[in-house]
């Protein structure tokens, strides 16, 4: 008997007869926002505004009139000069800017190509409020994981009505078979010397443009 038969046969020893039986798991935990945390639409809307900005991100509220002139002067503050979007991504979104090249990633830019750019522009599937996460998953307006991944800047607009309270409820309208990215702020890690730095497996700039339609 090798080490890996004597380590398994102690784990089946351990386990004993419940071995092959299924253990039931709770599920009743809270799949929907208290009334006291968010009582109303508006303030769920609300919630999710703050607990965006608490994770180092810029929020802005705008109309669906005022987002194109909305993107283009946040592009300007950035002073992105050269950006992609999605090929699905709704032409009127970028019809305000002036002084910056925008493409289509059609066909895919290669990483090379994206390790280029000053950022990117994307919508999202869901968001939520409790958390302050937005969920991509490659749906229209969305594009490739490789988009949000490799440029230092993402631009992404979330519509009012995709925000919802709790984890629960994004996972509901969610497909699990698509290719989820959940992100609370830009990425970051504390992994080298205990100091957080943005940015090492993502763009270290994150705008979130509310649209309240």
């Amino acid at each position: 008997m090798n080490s890996r038969e004597r380590i398994l046969g102690r784990v089946r020893e351990a386990l004993g007869p419940m071995r092959g039986t299924q253990v039931p798991v709770p599920r009743d935990y809270r799949r929907r926002i208290s009334e006291r945390e968010a009582p109303t639409r508006a303030d769920v809307v609300a919630l999710f505004t703050e607990r965006v900005a608490e994770r180092r991100v810029s929020v802005r509220h705008v109309s669906a009139d005022e987002l194109a002139t909305g993107i283009a002067a946040a592009l300007w503050g950035r002073e992105a000069k050269r950006i992609i979007a999605p090929p699905d991504l709704p032409f009127g979104w970028l019809a305000g800017l002036e002084g910056v090249q925008a493409q289509a990633d059609s066909p895919p830019a290669d990483a090379g190509v994206l390790d280029t750019l000053d950022g990117v522009v994307t919508g999202c599937a869901v968001a939520i409020a409790q958390t302050g996460t937005i969920v991509l998953d490659g749906g229209r307006a969305q594009g490739r994981r490789a988009l949000t991944l490799i440029p230092p800047y993402h631009l992404c607009v979330v519509h009012a009505d995709q925000i919802v309270g709790t984890v629960p409820e994004a996972v509901a309208r969610l497909d699990p078979s698509r290719p989820l990215t959940w992100l609370s702020g830009p990425p970051a890690t504390a992994d080298i010397e205990l100091e957080r730095t943005p940015g090492l497996h993502g763009p270290q700039i994150l705008d979130v443009f509310v649209v309240e339609d």
